[in-house]
């Protein structure tokens, strides 16, 4: 009788556990990983990746909009530093859970067919439901992708589960979520101020004053080398063009589970010694 039981109870934990990873429940502590690839379908690279998870009210802009100062200085020059102190103090971002995912070698930009990743920590995700991004693309005058909703993609649910598919939350950026900021005038002249090219001054051309667009045309900058030497030859993504992937993963911690496991064998043996 004791053996089925503590047959019954093994089989019961093995259940538990296999229904925590599949339903990848977040326990307080858990690592996130956000991946970020850029796909190479152009020669373009993209700025380190700033990404924030949110309870839903994190708007980082509205196309046909003036861009933001914090936007601008990300689609100017790549620099993510006034979006996250935005971030930080936004009331949507309880947990203040942010990062950048950069090339691990230099220039941080990420190189095409390049993928990073950095970890996180998730402490109640039910607070910060949603997750949101941005980044430079170069070398352009003020050329970027982000979502333009911040209910795009919600990543875990009320519950602290975790809404990935197969262990994977994963985001497709495509040609048409490519956004011209209209801030600064497209130049890609020696002073037109195009960031992240050789003989160049980001952030240094003539202002715009103007709305966030679709971004349709980057012939401007073909020719234009990179501070690691490539040419920019290939100026041309279609909209339904891969530009980026993101992906975000949750590991469970294995402690509270092996406690699980270790607690039904230490009651089964308590059982049999009792006998």
């Amino acid at each position: 009788m004791m053996k089925k039981l503590c047959f019954g109870l093994a089989v019961a934990c093995g259940l538990m556990i296999g229904q925590t990873a599949s339903a990848q429940v977040v326990m307080g502590g858990d690592p996130i990983t956000v991946e970020v690839t850029n796909e190479g379908n152009s020669d373009f690279f993209i700025t380190p990746v700033w990404f924030g998870f949110h309870s839903g009210g994190f708007d980082i802009f509205d196309s046909g909009a003036t861009a933001s100062s914090a936007l601008e200085t990300i689609a100017e020059v790549g620099d993510v530093g006034p979006l996250d102190m935005d971030f930080i103090a936004s009331p949507s971002s309880p947990g203040d859970i942010s990062g950048v995912v950069a090339s691990p070698t230099a220039p941080p930009p990420l190189a095409p067919g390049e993928t990073a990743s950095t970890t996180v920590t998730a402490i109640n995700p039910s607070s910060y439901q949603y997750f949101s991004f941005a980044s430079m693309v170069v070398p352009t005058n003020d050329t970027f992708i982000a979502n333009s909703d911040p209910l795009a993609y919600q990543v875990f649910d009320s519950g602290d589960n975790f809404l990935g598919t197969n262990g994977v939350f994963e985001i497709q950026v495509f040609g048409r979520q490519i956004y011209d900021a209209g801030t600064e005038v497209n130049d890609a002249g020696v002073d037109g101020g195009a960031a992240f090219a050789q003989g160049r001054m980001g952030g240094e051309g003539a202002a715009e004053g103007g709305f966030i667009t679709l971004a349709d045309d980057l012939s401007e900058f073909m020719g234009l080398v990179t501070p690691n030497g490539v040419t920019i030859n290939d100026t041309t993504i279609g909209a339904d063009e891969l530009v980026a992937t993101i992906r975000i993963s949750v590991i469970p911690e294995p402690t509270s589970l092996a406690l699980v496991g270790l607690g039904i064998v230490g009651l089964c043996g308590t059982v049999r010694r009792r006998r």
